[in-house]
């Protein structure tokens, strides 16, 4: 998957300079060295540093970056995250794909570690969803990641979930139940199945047809939630998801479910303001 950063990064490039910066290409130097440092802006999570530093030494492998604190960590208005080194010319045409990433997942760290806090003390873990924006996938699930959540999946290819269309196509639950077990006999492929029920009526057909590892319960009141979690009996994973607020995450994890999906993870997150800045050496 490494592979898909770098194209990320190549792709964020041509987007953004095209044949040349031409602000930067008329009035810089091509050999005049600066300083610029990383400034934070606002209350929160720190991540994206180590693919900031990616970027810079993909653009330009002579770039220095020294780094003051680390992915994960709290910061504060005024806190330095690093240095970097190198000529202006680079600096200046990373400095907008650099903040664009930071910033983004910054804001998916905060907001995750605001949702894992909330819930500390219980069982249940906070999941991602696939609500991602188109090509930054990975850089967003890292971004929770860091935060304290878990990721669910990654794409469409490392598990097999099994929501209401893939049911409702499949002709009902054993038969979606069933496809999938003989699929994945045919291929090899070692994968967990999960399944979404949308009722009591479709969880007990699940409970009686069995062959899955978890059950997603949709748009579950609090209470129906805790008497599915109570049917389900530990027998297999337990997820919450569908409407689930960061007012109502709480009460959804003192259900005893083992997972909350969250798509306003990353779907509607808030960045977190950030400058890069020239500094003296």
């Amino acid at each position: 998957m490494e592979h898909l950063i770098d194209e990320l990064i190549r792709l964020a490039f041509a987007e953004d300079i095209g044949d040349g910066d031409v602000t930067t290409l008329c009035c810089i130097p091509p050999n005049e060295a600066g300083v610029a440092q990383l400034l934070v802006k606002e209350q929160g999570v720190l991540a994206g540093v180590n693919i900031a530093e990616r970027i810079f030494r993909t653009f330009d492998p002579e770039m220095k970056v020294f780094v003051f604190i680390n992915d994960g960590e709290r910061v504060n208005y005024g806190d330095i995250a690093f240095r970097v080194e190198g000529k202006v010319q680079s600096l200046l045409q990373t400095e907008r794909l650099v903040l664009n990433v930071m910033q983004r997942m910054s804001g998916i760290a905060t907001t995750t570690r605001r949702y894992v806090d909330a819930i500390s003390g219980t069982q249940a873990r906070v999941l991602d969803t696939r609500k991602t924006t188109p090509g930054m996938r990975l850089l967003e699930k890292e971004a929770v990641r860091i935060g304290g959540g878990f990721n669910h999946r990654i794409g469409l290819f490392d598990m097999i979930l099994l929501k209401d269309n893939h049911i409702d196509f499949a002709g009902g639950i054993a038969q979606a139940i069933n496809k999938a077990r003989a699929y994945l006999g045919k291929t090899g492929k070692d994968l967990k199945i999960e399944i979404e029920v949308r009722s009591f009526a479709e969880l007990d057909e699940v409970l009686a047809t069995g062959g899955v590892d978890r059950i997603m319960l949709d748009n579950f009141s609090v209470d129906d939630t805790r008497r599915a979690v109570n049917r389900i009996n530990k027998r297999y994973e337990t997820e919450s998801s569908g409407g689930i607020t960061f007012e109502s995450l709480l009460d959804y994890a003192q259900t005893g479910v083992d997972y909350i999906s969250v798509g306003a993870l990353t779907h509607s997150v808030k960045s977190l303001d950030m400058s890069l800045k020239k500094t003296a050496v």
